[in-house]
């Protein structure tokens, strides 16, 4: 591996069927669910604008498959438990 390759990069295809870049900031476990919260790769400063929160499908294949989550309050539950472990590493402006 490459100085240059990271293993906290993931990449996803978009709707458009365009490669887009994340990376991989935290996994959280809640109510018998995976998540996964990633950041836009053009989006890496210090101010965190928007995330993208994704629920971990583990398939009978072994495969991860990443699905997107449209309950409005489990997305909001889960962004505040990243709050929470994150506080020191991002400033998050209300």
């Amino acid at each position: 591996m490459g100085e240059d390759e990271r293993d906290d990069i993931v990449v996803l295809i978009g709707e458009d069927g365009e490669e887009v870049e994340f990376e991989h900031l935290d996994t959280i476990e809640m109510n018998g669910n995976e998540y996964v919260i990633l950041l836009p790769l053009d989006e890496q400063d210090e101010e965190v604008d928007e995330v993208v929160i994704l629920k971990v499908d583990h398939n009978e294949d072994g495969e991860d498959a990443f699905i997107t989550v449209d309950n409005e309050e489990e997305l909001n539950e889960v962004f505040e438990e990243f709050k929470e472990r994150m506080e020191e590493e991002y400033d998050f402006d209300e």
